[in-house]
C-alpha cells in the first residue's frame, strides 16, 4: 500500500470525527464565524497534504555520490575551549532566569499554572521548547541521516488531532480547572479509576525524564568523554534547582529563551550546511532520491516503517502528548484565556512544527549531503551525525551555541516533566490520600520536594535506558508500550458519553496487561503488524520490547478499544448529571462551574481602566476561586460587561507576557462616576499594580 494514501486515508477519518463533534457544538459550519473556523482548521490539513504529497511523488534529480578524499578518521574530540565556556555560561544564565521569575510563588496554583495569566505567544514558544527535547536532536538527526526527509513524519501529523483538541478537549480542560489528568478521571468516574491513571501517568512521565537525562548524558559523553550517568546527574541538578524555586512560571519564562535558542541554532546549522554545499539547489541535489521521500517505506524496514511511525507517533504518541501529557496540559492551563490556548496550538501545528522538524533533523540532512558530496567520510555513526556536521561547519564559538542549544533542548523538556510529576504527586497522592487538610504552605513544600524526588528517580532510570542500542529505539519502545490504554480511555471518556466507569477500569488494566503480554510474547502482535517484520530480540526479561516496537502501539490501541467497547455495552451508563462540564457538548456547564455564573464563548471586548484599591472583602467565586471586582458604568459599557462576567486585568506592558495580571469576576457596576474605574481588593491589586505603576491605566479584557 502507498504510505501516503494510508496516512491521509486513516488520518482523515480521525480528522473528520473531530469536525463532526465541532459541528455538533456549532464551532464550525458554513456561515459567519463558523465558516471562518472551518476554513482555518482545513489550512493545516491541506498544507501537509500538499507538502508530503509533493515530497513523495515529485520528480527530483540527484547527482552521483563523490568519494571521500579527506582524512580517514573523525576527530576524537569536538569543539574548542571557548565552545564549552559558552555552554557553561548558558547553564548559569538559565539558572538565574529561572530563579528570578519564580520569586512570587505563594500557592500551588502559582507553582503549577503560573497564576493562569500567560498570552498565546509565550505559551507557543514554551510548547515548542518542550516538544523539541534533547533526545529530539540526537534521535531525529540519526533518522534524518539514515532516511532523509522521512524523519519529519513524526512532526507533520499533528493535524490529525487538531479539531478534537481545539473544540473538544481544550474547552473542557480549561474550564473544568483540573489540576491533573488523574483528577479528571475521578470527576468523570471515581477514585479507583483515578488511582490507576495516576500510576500509569507517573510511569509515563518519570520514564520520559529518564529518557531525556540519558540523552544528555550520552551527548556530553560524545563531546567531552564524561561518563553518561554523571553527565546526566549534572544537568538534572541544574534543571531541578530553578524548577524547585519557581515552578511553572520559571519553566515558561526559561522555555521562552530556550525555545528561541533551539529555533535559531537549528536553522543556523541548516543555513551553514546549505551555504557550504553551494546553495539550496546544490544541497537538494546532494540528497539521494530515497532521502527526499516523506515516507521512505511502508512496512519493509522494521527499524523505521511508515505504518508503524503513523500508529506510534501520529496516533498514540501525539494523542498522549496533546491530550494526556501533564506537562503540556499545564501550559494550556496557564493561558490567560481559552482563545489564547487555541491560538497557541494552532501556531504550533501550522508554523512551529514544520520549523521544529527542520531544526531537529538539520544535522542529519546536512551530514548525509556532506557525505554524498565527499566532504565527510561515509563511516559516520548515525547517532553522532548532528555533532560531526555541526563541528565541521562551525567556527569556535558558533559550535558553543549549538552545544547551548542541546542544553536548552534537554532542560526545556525535563523542567516540564518535573513540574508535571510534581503536580500529580501533590494533587493525586499527597493531598487526597496522605494529608487531605494540607495548607497551601504544606502543598507548596510538597511540590518542591516532589520536584527534587522525580529528578532523582529519572537519574536512577538512566542505566535502564543505557541498555538500548540507540535513543530512538529506547524512546520508541517506551512510548509504544505505555500510551495506548491511556489514550483510548481518555478519548472514550470525553467523546463517548455512554462510556462507563467499569469500562474505563477494564480498558486501563486490561490494555496494559495485553501490552505486558506482548513484551513477554511478542508473537501476539503479528496479526496486527500489517506486514512489518518482527525484528531482533533484545536481552533480559523484556527482550521482546525491541520486537514490533512500533506496531505494539497499534496492537495496544485495538485491544484497549475492543475492551472499552465491549465492557461499555454490557454495563450501566453513568448518570448524565455527573458528566456535566466533563464531556463534549457540556461547555456551558463547565463555564458555569468555573466562574460561578452563566457564560458563553464570545468575541472578547477590550479597554483600559484606572485601578482603585479598596479595603473591600476578599470575595471568591466559582471552582477557580476568582476574586470579585467592581467596574464603573463607562468601563462596563465599553466592555459590554455585567455582573458575573469574567474579566482579565493586566499591566499594559504586553512584552512582560502577563507576569502582572489576574482573572476576576465582575461583582457590581458602579454608577456614580464617569471615569473608567476598576475597583479591587488589596490582594488582587498587588498582583497587577506594581508600586512604580500606581495611577497608570490597566489593560482590561472581558472574556466570558
Amino acid at each position: 500500500m502507498l504510505p501516503f494514501v494510508y496516512q491521509f486515508g486513516i488520518g482523515s477519518i480521525f480528522f473528520a470525527i473531530g469536525l463532526y463533534f465541532a459541528a455538533r457544538q456549532e464551532y464550525v459550519g458554513f456561515s459567519g464565524k463558523k465558516l471562518r473556523n472551518l476554513i482555518l482548521i482545513f489550512i493545516p490539513y491541506l498544507f501537509y497534504f500538499g507538502l508530503q504529497g509533493y515530497l513523495q511523488f515529485g520528480r527530483f534529480a540527484s547527482v552521483p555520490a563523490v568519494p571521500y578524499n579527506g582524512k580517514a578518521d573523525i576527530p576524537t574530540t569536538l569543539g574548542a575551549p571557548v565552545d564549552y565556556g559558552i555552554m557553561i555560561f548558558y547553564f548559569l544564565a538559565i539558572l538565574v532566569i529561572g530563579t528570578y521569575f519564580g520569586r512570587r510563588q505563594k500557592t500551588v496554583k502559582d507553582f503549577f499554572f503560573g497564576g493562569q495569566r500567560f498570552p498565546w505567544w509565550l505559551i507557543t514558544f514554551s510548547l515548542i521548547a518542550t516538544t523539541v527535547g534533547s533526545y529530539s536532536f540526537v534521535k531525529y538527526s540519526r533518522v534524518a541521516y539514515t532516511y532523509g526527509l522521512g524523519s519529519s513524519q513524526t512532526y507533520l501529523n499533528d493535524w490529525i488531532w487538531l479539531p478534537l483538541f481545539l473544540f473538544g478537549w481544550l474547552p473542557i480542560l480549561y474550564f473544568s480547572r483540573i489540576t491533573s489528568i488523574p483528577e479528571y478521571f475521578e470527576r468523570r468516574f471515581d477514585k479507583n479509576v483515578r488511582r490507576w491513571v495516576t500510576v500509569f501517568v507517573l510511569i509515563y512521565l518519570i520514564g520520559y525524564v529518564g529518557v531525556n537525562l540519558f540523552t544528555m548524558g550520552k551527548v556530553l559523553h560524545i563531546l567531552v568523554g564524561w561518563p553518561i550517568f554523571y553527565s546526566a546527574l549534572l544537568v538534572a541538578t541544574i534543571s531541578a534547582i530553578y524548577v524547585t524555586a519557581g515552578g511553572q512560571t520559571s519553566v515558561i519564562m526559561t522555555d521562552l529563551f530556550q525555545g528561541l535558542m533551539l529555533l535559531v541554532t537549528g536553522v543556523l546549522i541548516l543555513f551553514l550546511g546549505i551555504h557550504y554545499l553551494g546553495g539550496p539547489e546544490s544541497f537538494w541535489h546532494q540528497l539521494p532520491r530515497s532521502h527526499k521521500l516523506a515516507f521512505p517505506n511502508f512496512n519493509q524496514d522494521p527499524a523505521f516503517p511508515s505504518v508503524g511511525i503513523f500508529w506510534q507517533d501520529g496516533i498514540a504518541n501525539s494523542a498522549m502528548f496533546y491530550f494526556l501529557n501533564q506537562g503540556v496540559l499545564m501550559r494550556f492551563m496557564s493561558a490567560k484565556s481559552l482563545q489564547d490556548g487555541r491560538k497557541a496550538i494552532f501556531a504550533v501545528v501550522l508554523v512551529l512544527m514544520p520549523v521544529a522538524a527542520c531544526v531537529v533533523a538539520s544535522g542529519g540532512w546536512i551530514a548525509q549531503a556532506l557525505v554524498h558530496a565527499g566532504f565527510l567520510p561515509p563511516n559516520i555513526k548515525a547517532d553522532e551525525a548532528f555533532f560531526i556536521a555541526s563541528d565541521f561547519l562551525s567556527r569556535p564559538g558558533v559550535f558553543g551555541l549549538v552545544l547551548a542549544a542541546m542544553s536548552a533542548a534537554l532542560m526545556s523538556t525535563v523542567d516540564t516533566l518535573i513540574t508535571a510529576v510534581a503536580a500529580i504527586a501533590v494533587n493525586d497522592v499527597y493531598q487526597p490520600i496522605i494529608n487531605p487538610q494540607a495548607s497551601e504552605k504544606q502543598l507548596l513544600r510538597m511540590a518542591r520536594f516532589s520536584s527534587v524526588s522525580v529528578t532523582m528517580l529519572g537519574i536512577l532510570l538512566v542505566p535502564v535506558f543505557m541498555s538500548f542500542k540507540s535513543i530512538y529505539e529506547a524512546h520508541g519502545a517506551f512510548t509504544a508500550a505505555v500510551t495506548p490504554p491511556l489514550v483510548v480511555t481518555l478519548m472514550f471518556s470525553v467523546f463517548w458519553r455512554r462510556f462507563t466507569r467499569k469500562a474505563a477500569l477494564y480498558t486501563l488494566v486490561g490494555g496494559m496487561a495485553a501490552i505486558v503480554l506482548s513484551l513477554l510474547v511478542p508473537q501476539v502482535i503479528k496479526p496486527f503488524a500489517q506486514g512489518v517484520p518482527m525484528g531482533e530480540a533484545g536481552s533480559g526479561l523484556f527482550a521482546g520490547m525491541t520486537q514490533y516496537k512500533f506496531m505494539r502501539a497499534f496492537y495496544g490501541l485495538v485491544v484497549s478499544g475492543v475492551i472499552g467497547i465491549v465492557v461499555t455495552l454490557f454495563t450501566k451508563p453513568e448518570p448524565f448529571k455527573r458528566q456535566q462540564g466533563l464531556v463534549w457538548g457540556t461547555i456551558e456547564a463547565a463555564i458555569l462551574k468555573y466562574k460561578g455564573a452563566p457564560g458563553e464563548e464570545a468575541e472578547y471586548k477590550k479597554s483600559y481602566g484606572l485601578p482603585r484599591t479598596l479595603a473591600m472583602g476578599k470575595g471568591k467565586t466559582g471552582i477557580a476561586e476568582l476574586p470579585l471586582i467592581n467596574l464603573s458604568q463607562p468601563l462596563a459599557r465599553k466592555l459590554s460587561a455585567k455582573a458575573g462576567d469574567l474579566i482579565y486585568v493586566s499591566d499594559r506592558r504586553w512584552w512582560l507576557g502577563g507576569l502582572h495580571s489576574t482573572h476576576a469576576v465582575v461583582g457590581k457596576i458602579i454608577p456614580e462616576t464617569e471615569q473608567k474605574i476598576i475597583e479591587m481588593d488589596r490582594e488582587t491589586g498587588d498582583l497587577v499594580v506594581k508600586p512604580k505603576r500606581k495611577g497608570k491605566y490597566l489593560f482590561i479584557e472581558k472574556l466570558y
